[in-house]
């Protein structure tokens, strides 16, 4: 199984390096260059609150039906027509609420029109996650990881074409950002309906209350998970917009660092995709899961650490070449965001594998906390700092998330403190601290080569250090 995992994470991670960050620093970032950053401030407030209320369309059914699905394969033809059925009512409940929801935070009503399209894109993604949970649920990992992909290209080959064909750029308006990815969406989960069809018995479509209502039962602790870690992730942006005068351009800011951080979260949230049905499995086998655990582990921090040394030191320079009305002020966001990659990372493994085991109460437990915790310091630190005072409280609630995760999995998997991880990890930290303060400093070449040469130093640490030995994976069966 660790085998398994290396090579489709390897695969997962080549496919998205090649297309998401091109999205997000080719078509997104240039959203926000074209538009301003009060007017992608307001879009990126939106998507955040329009996601907070995704539970209601969602309601825990993916990691629900991933987890089955990769323990029971040939229930795929029961679950799929049901649950079908439960994602339209689900996903017309939602816009029912989220209406009312965005009078009671007392936005305009001419922005409804743009809440609304964001709220069906938001639809037609819970959809596609339950699409792709199918198809990495029945083993095939490698089509999941094309599909994961396929949007976010229709999107560049859309939004390319608007934003860089001088014709469309002049009149670039964020609608049509909206609309791009709204079709690029049907037609990515489309695709995946196809695919997952192919292994589907013939379809019976019938309303069946009492079985809907059991699907409802079994995926609620899921249901609660995906809110709870919503809320405390997405809620900062919906509050800087909400509770400062110049809202919508903090937000703006805020987005521009949080760009960088969910560029770099895209490997977490990929690990995890491939990491839940294989923990699952594993635990229905009676298979240990330390092993993969500790290697999932070691390679997500071997990343995450190198990526946020590096970008906190080069933090400015990183800013003002990304946006062109960055200041200062924008690299400090930036870099005190990129800061909770550490934690975040973690979080994707230790989750999953609590997931996994269906320890769902424990953990909802810690969120319910990290919620408590986030919106207590949300609400002192943005009235006093603005976006920065956001990216502070999360690196709090992260780190604190974490270590409340790690001591959970210590309880119910008896996993002892390994001092030697603990040195690794430690030494790993320094030396890659170290070695981006000396490159952020040395005055020789201009900045960009110096911090691709960091990243490549880093590299080389992480196998001195022991955090990627290669004879243990050509040793994985």
């Amino acid at each position: 199984m660790n085998r398994t995992f290396l090579i489709n994470v390897l695969f997962l991670i080549g496919i998205n390096v090649l297309i998401k960050p091109f999205y997000l620093f080719g078509i997104d970032m240039e959203v926000q260059n074209t538009v301003g950053k009060e007017v992608y401030g307001l879009y990126f407030a939106i998507i955040n609150f329009t996601f907070l209320l995704q539970i209601i369309s969602d309601f825990g059914i993916q990691s629900y039906n991933n987890k089955n699905i990769a323990q029971h394969r040939n229930l795929l033809g029961k679950y799929f027509p049901n649950i079908i059925i439960l994602k339209v009512i689900l996903a017309g409940l939602y816009l029912l609420v989220l209406f009312p929801a965005a009078w009671l935070l007392q936005y305009e009503w001419t922005v409804f029109p743009m809440i609304l399209a964001v709220g069906i894109n938001q639809i037609l993604i819970s959809l596609l996650f339950y699409m792709r949970s199918n198809v990495s649920g029945l083993g095939f990992y490698r089509t999941d990881s094309l599909l994961s992909a396929m949007e976010k290209l229709l999107m560049i080959l859309v939004c390319g074409t608007l934003l860089y064909v001088p014709a469309f750029k002049e009149n670039f308006r964020i609608e049509w950002f909206i609309y791009a990815q709204m079709g690029a969406l049907l037609t990515a989960t489309l695709t995946a309906y196809m695919i997952v069809r192919k292994h589907l018995p013939k379809i019976k479509w019938r309303y069946n209350p009492l079985y809907l209502r059991i699907i409802l039962r079994d995926s609620y602790p899921y249901a609660l998970v995906v809110f709870l870690m919503t809320f405390y992730t997405k809620i900062d942006g919906v509050m800087i917009e909400r509770m400062l005068p110049d809202g919508r351009a903090e937000a703006g800011i805020y987005a521009s660092g949080y760009r960088l951080l969910d560029a770099v979260n895209m490997t977490g949230f990929l690990f995890a995709s491939l990491l839940l049905p294989m923990f699952s499995r594993m635990l229905k086998l009676g298979e240990s899961i330390k092993p993969l655990f500790k290697l999932s582990f070691l390679l997500i921090w071997s990343i995450a650490i190198a990526v946020a040394a590096n970008v906190w030191f080069f933090r400015n320079e990183i800013s003002s070449f990304l946006y062109v009305e960055s200041t200062p002020y924008w690299g400090t966001v930036l870099g005190s965001l990129m800061l909770t990659y550490v934690a975040v990372s973690g979080i994707y493994i230790s989750s999953t594998l609590i997931t996994a085991e269906g320890q769902l109460k424990q953990m909802n437990g810690i969120f319910v906390v990290g919620i408590i915790i986030n919106v207590l310091l949300n609400f002192f630190l943005i009235s006093q700092d603005g976006a920065l005072g956001a990216a502070v409280a999360t690196i709090i609630t992260q780190s604190f998330v974490l270590l409340s995760q790690m001591t959970l999995i210590r309880t119910l998997f008896d996993f002892k403190v390994n001092k030697k991880v603990v040195l690794k990890v430690s030494a790993y930290v320094l030396l890659v601290t170290l070695v981006a303060w000396q490159l952020y400093n040395y005055s020789g070449m201009i900045w960009q080569w110096r911090f691709v040469i960091s990243g490549g130093i880093a590299l080389i640490l992480a196998i001195i250090c022991g955090m990627i030995q290669p004879r243990e994976l050509k040793s994985l069966k």
